[in-house]
């Protein structure tokens, strides 16, 4: 038996809850991990409070990420002993996934933890912030410069948001805030935004076209907001979308694109290959400010995890929510 966060669904209805779960209840995986660290995400949210369909097989143990150190392994990669991380995958969705003191899960799926990282330090990152690094190298890849022009983050109290400031500030970048928390406008200074706006500027319908603001864009909202960056967005920019806190419906039109050669990235960290996980790590380690961490993270037990749910969907949370696994005593 092993301490963790379960959630059934049966004629009882549908429920998430902090208990002792049998090893049985672990899939089949070929490697078997003690979980140190885990956080809590948007999507972690969503599979708590059954807000919407993430969690697709029950009984099963929520969290899209984890770090720790393998036990067993019948994979040739893997050894007992190995630190490792795991973001998606669909594991907290038709997979047991990271909120538990146990993982078993397929060794492709893993990749090693950096040596600069702790495992606390992994998750303090996790996959919020192993997306923004996506996000960020989009835009590097595009060709864009600390120089080009402001780059926009929409939603930048959330986890993405917040490490995406971080990271474009120490790379040189001037970043743009975007937040419907004003009061958090400190906060969102201290990680190195220039400038913070609100998001009513963004989140109502807008033009095909408005006047060209930003050299790129990272976007974790969606509908609305994606729309009015995309439109406001200079010629020749870019957008990176990796969210939908605001919806998944896309109100625009081609214009960005087809007059201002405007290029949208999606950004997917589920099912993202491993090289390219390997290579966000890698950056990760190279040009994340680790004293950011602090400003960004909060701590939590595990047997208080199911109680944050309804905060998350409500927008209530500032960061990232670091879990710690082992820490019940």
């Amino acid at each position: 038996m092993f301490k963790g966060i379960l959630i059934e669904k049966d004629e009882a209805g549908y429920r998430a809850a902090y208990q002792s779960i049998p090893e049985e209840i672990l899939p089949e995986g070929d490697v078997t991990v003690a979980v140190e660290w885990s956080s809590l995400n948007y999507k972690d949210g969503l599979a708590l409070t059954g807000a919407a369909p993430v969690v697709r097989r029950f009984p099963l143990i929520p969290g899209i990420d984890f770090a720790g150190t393998v036990l067993d392994s019948q994979h040739p990669d893997w050894r007992p002993g190995d630190k490792v991380v795991l973001n998606g995958w669909g594991v907290g969705e038709t997979h047991s996934g990271g909120l538990a003191e146990r993982a078993r899960i397929k060794g492709d799926w893993l990749v090693p933890l950096p040596e600069r990282f702790s495992a606390r330090d992994a998750m303090a990152i996790g996959t919020a912030g192993y997306t923004a690094m996506l996000c960020v190298m989009a835009l590097e890849k595009h060709g864009l410069l600390p120089g080009d022009g402001d780059i926009l983050v929409t939603g930048a109290n959330g986890g993405v948001g917040s490490v995406a400031i971080a990271l474009l500030a120490k790379l040189g970048y001037r970043v743009v805030a975007a937040t419907g928390r004003l009061n958090e406008a400190d906060y969102l200074r201290s990680l190195g935004a220039a400038e913070v706006i609100d998001r009513a500027e963004l989140a109502e319908p807008g033009r095909p076209l408005g006047k060209e603001r930003w050299a790129g864009v990272i976007d974790t909202v969606g509908s609305h907001t994606l729309a009015n960056a995309c439109a406001t967005t200079r010629y020749g920019g870019a957008v990176a979308a990796c969210g939908l806190a605001g919806g998944m419906d896309f109100p625009s039109t081609v214009m960005p694109f087809i007059l201002r050669g405007v290029t949208l990235y999606g950004i997917d960290s589920v099912m993202a290959p491993r090289p390219l996980r390997q290579q966000a790590w890698r950056r990760l380690a190279e040009d994340l400010d680790l004293s950011r961490l602090g400003l960004i993270t909060r701590e939590v037990p595990l047997s208080e995890v199911v109680a944050l749910g309804d905060a998350f969907l409500a927008g209530q949370v500032r960061g990232r929510i670091l879990v710690n696994i082992q820490g019940e005593g």
